[in-house]
């Protein structure tokens, strides 16, 4: 579900070109957006609040936020002084030409704050705060489809740690040849789920696989899920519904993780066609894991009840992951052709090189992608206000 913070549909000023005045309602909206600015600076340097790291993280978060609309609406408070002041020189036949001059600069400058205000005025997803749960899982083509889940792990690996965001993986599958049939992450950052969320879907690989004799091309498909963490009181979860096992971790943790019966397997409703299974081996520490596997588990069921409350929401496992068949696709790797398409951008734009892209270059398309969503809530309010 999206939170709108603000309807702006364009005005008939702004399109005739004339003083693009901001509406009373949308002006008092931007009031106290600035004045939930303010108060969060006090509040930030609050000795309290920075005692407080959950609080402290969730201020400064909505600080960055409400910054670049607080800046915009009080340049725009002082265009509108300064045109007032203007247009009291226009009766002045010496300062005439000067004030028109102002007045022109000024109400094409506002014209430009509304239009960049329409954008950061957006609906915005709640989740786009959250971390995230990635998992990854080999779909249609076997070993190779394996191996592919391995590389799109690394390039998530690389992505996100030039970005300063925090991997750690909690569970893995390692597949005959070196790759993974599944692995779940969790990625840690400001903003992870936005970062992450055009991700999710089903990825196809074309090319030579290693074991390929005669040079035929394969082709094979993963899944990439990517599930906002969900905060305990999103969720109830009765911890009696879970059955908690712990075994000797069998990842790459070394010999000091297998050792000792660290890993958690945390089991919902075992049994029923409810139940789901969560497994985390992240660390040596079997508490640590065990909090880790109860996370994932209550990240899970949220991801359930938003399927059951909201089948059409794009979020919903079933849009993010299909069915893992090669139909059912978001982005093709081509490696003979060096070329990575984006099927949900169009022309040109859709075709990135794919050296670049496996190697961490991902930007470029989340970028486009995240042009592309604004673009179409633009349009869905523009056709809203029609």
């Amino acid at each position: 579900m999206h939170d709108l913070c603000v309807h702006l549909p364009p005005s008939p000023d702004r399109l005739s070109g004339r003083s693009a005045v901001l509406r009373p309602s949308l002006s008092a909206r931007l009031s106290e957006l600035a004045h939930e600015y303010d108060l969060t600076l006090r509040q930030l340097a609050d000795p309290e609040v920075l005692t407080d790291s959950r609080r402290l993280v969730k201020l400064t978060r909505r600080q960055r936020e409400l910054e670049p609309v607080t800046a915009l609406y009080r340049e725009d408070q002082a265009l509108a002084e300064s045109e007032a002041q203007a247009r009291d020189l226009l009766a002045d036949p010496e300062m005439r030409e000067l004030a028109e001059a102002d007045l022109k600069a000024s109400r094409q400058r506002r014209s430009e704050i509304a239009g960049e205000l329409e954008v950061l005025l957006l609906p915005t997803d709640p989740d786009d705060a959250k971390d995230v749960i990635l998992e990854i899982r080999a779909g249609a083509g076997g070993d190779e489809a394996g191996l592919f889940a391995a590389d799109l792990l690394r390039l998530y690996e690389r992505y996100l740690s030039e970005r300063g965001f925090k991997l750690s993986i909690l569970d893995e599958s390692v597949s005959s040849l070196g790759g993974f049939s599944r692995v779940t992450a969790e990625v840690r950052g400001d903003y992870a789920y936005r970062t992450l969320k055009f991700e999710r879907g089903v990825h196809r690989v074309q090319r030579i696989p290693a074991t390929e004799t005669q040079g035929r091309i394969h082709t094979s498909t993963v899944t990439v899920a990517v599930l906002p963490v969900a905060e305990p009181s999103e969720v109830q979860l009765d911890l009696s519904d879970v059955r908690l096992d712990v075994y000797r971790s069998q990842g790459a943790g070394g010999q000091g993780v297998n050792t000792t019966d660290s890993a958690v397997r945390a089991v919902y409703k075992a049994g029923t066609p409810e139940e789901i299974v969560v497994v985390c081996q992240e660390t040596r520490s079997q508490i640590k894991n065990r909090e880790k596997a109860i996370e994932v588990l209550r990240t899970r069921l949220a991801e359930r009840e938003r399927e059951a409350f909201e089948s059409s929401r794009s979020e919903s496992r079933a849009a993010q992951v299909g069915s893992g068949e090669r139909s059912e696709k978001v982005r093709t790797y081509n490696y003979p052709q060096n070329r990575v398409t984006d099927h949900r951008l169009g022309g040109d734009d859709k075709n990135f090189a794919l050296d670049s892209v496996m190697n961490g270059a991902l930007g470029g398309v989340l970028e486009a992608l995240t042009q592309l969503e604004r673009e179409a809530l633009l349009a869905s309010m523009t056709d809203g206000a029609a």
